[in-house]
């Protein structure tokens, strides 16, 4: 069960709310905060705040400070009068429970919203920086084109300039060796044959054959339905997260040669999990993590580890530390971004947060969508949230 938040304050105008959220220790990119007219939630694990207000609020007017180890949020009202209460005094769950189910809903319209909102940003920022580019190219090219014609111009009249130093003799051509006058036709068969050669086109080329060859793609997809970059830069991570190692360990030298190999902990772990030895899966994981911090499978699988011991915050820890090093979203760790969603929705579940845990479902759904197991589990789920007995 999560830890109810009571020590928070608040203040009042006629037009506007002040409430102060400590969040005991919490970092602020730890903090999940979801707000609407009705109803405000902050969630930093272990610990939530809910607060359904006593009368509506302009949420499009209203802000959030999150640092310092405290959340300030500035609330208008809707309509300026005093409150006699911060937030409903009756306690009926039903309603509550509408009022969640409805906040959760306009806030998933409304992260949609905005992550279209931002693929349109980014796609006119591309345009513009590829415009940008382009016209910086066609100044270039129009820079060098100039440069050309200049050093051109010059030597033209610096060769102007030497001809006129140094005058060409002219040849006499009144006369041909052995041949008498230049007037006479002895030479114009000579002149005509040679004419009528250069006249004549060249031999044609012989024929062949260019071999051509392409640089195998790690992806199968083809490139035109491929994200290049992003599958390129994920191959750079992970071989970058094999390269790291860390050597400042006081204890790295009890360590065998393959206890300082994260891959051979990795799968010592697997391996112990898979016979039940938890606890020992567990410490083969930490010490593989201690070594190399960029392995997205150590983390999910400590996850794992959590999920079977029971220490669900945990789990929800390096499910979401798993997840930030999953980045990009390809292809190729699709499976492994689906084990880490789901087993932090299983965390959220087994906590009792059904709605954070419906929202990671439905986030491995997206992924895989012909998953039965995974439709049958977010079907339960939703139900548990929408109020109704489980199967």
């Amino acid at each position: 069960m999560p830890l109810h938040v009571t020590d928070y304050t608040w203040s009042q105008t006629d037009s506007a709310v002040n409430v102060s959220v400590p969040l005991k220790g919490a970092a602020p990119g730890r903090v999940d905060v979801m707000s609407t007219d009705q109803y405000l939630k902050v969630h930093f694990p272990p610990y939530l705040f809910e607060a359904f207000w006593f009368e509506d609020i302009d949420d499009e007017r209203s802000s959030a400070k999150i640092g310092d180890g405290v959340a300030v949020f500035s609330l208008m009202k809707r309509t300026n009068r005093w409150w006699q209460h911060l937030m409903m005094v009756n306690d009926d769950k039903e309603s509550k429970r509408r009022i969640r189910e409805k906040a959760l809903e306009k806030h998933l319209q409304k992260v949609s919203a905005e992550a279209k909102i931002k693929a349109v940003r980014k796609q006119a920022e591309s345009k513009y920086a590829l415009e940008t580019m382009m016209e910086l190219e066609d100044q270039e090219r129009d820079r060098i084109q100039k440069m050309k014609d200049s050093e051109r111009e010059k030597v033209s009249v610096e060769l102007v300039a030497w001809q006129q130093n140094h005058p060409t003799p002219l040849r006499d051509n009144t006369k041909t060796p052995e041949h008498g006058s230049a007037k006479s036709g002895r030479n114009q068969p000579v002149h005509r044959e040679t004419k009528r050669r250069s006249q004549e086109p060249p031999p044609p080329r012989a024929a062949g054959n260019i071999q051509i060859t392409f640089t195998p793609r790690v992806f199968p997809t083809a490139l035109r339905e491929s994200q290049a970059s992003e599958e390129e830069e994920w191959l750079r991570k992970q071989a970058e997260a094999r390269r790291v190692v860390r050597a400042d360990l006081e204890e790295l030298e009890d360590l065998t040669q393959e206890e300082r190999n994260p891959d051979w902990l990795k799968d010592k772990g697997d391996r112990c999990f898979v016979s039940g030895d938890y606890m020992g899966a567990l410490n083969a994981y930490n010490l593989a993590i201690r070594l190399n911090k960029k392995m997205a499978a150590l983390y999910a699988n400590r996850a794992a580890c959590h999920l079977k011991l029971r220490n669900l915050h945990k789990a929800i820890e390096d499910s979401s530390q798993a997840l930030d090093l999953l980045t990009p979203a390809v292809e190729a760790n699709a499976s492994a971004r689906v084990r880490a969603i789901v087993r932090r929705g299983s965390a959220f579940c087994q906590l009792q947060l059904y709605a954070e845990g419906l929202q990671d479902y439905e986030a491995a759904l997206k992924i895989q969508p012909e998953n039965k197991q995974l439709q049958e589990d977010t079907q339960r789920i939703r139900d548990m949230v929408q109020g109704c007995p489980p199967d």
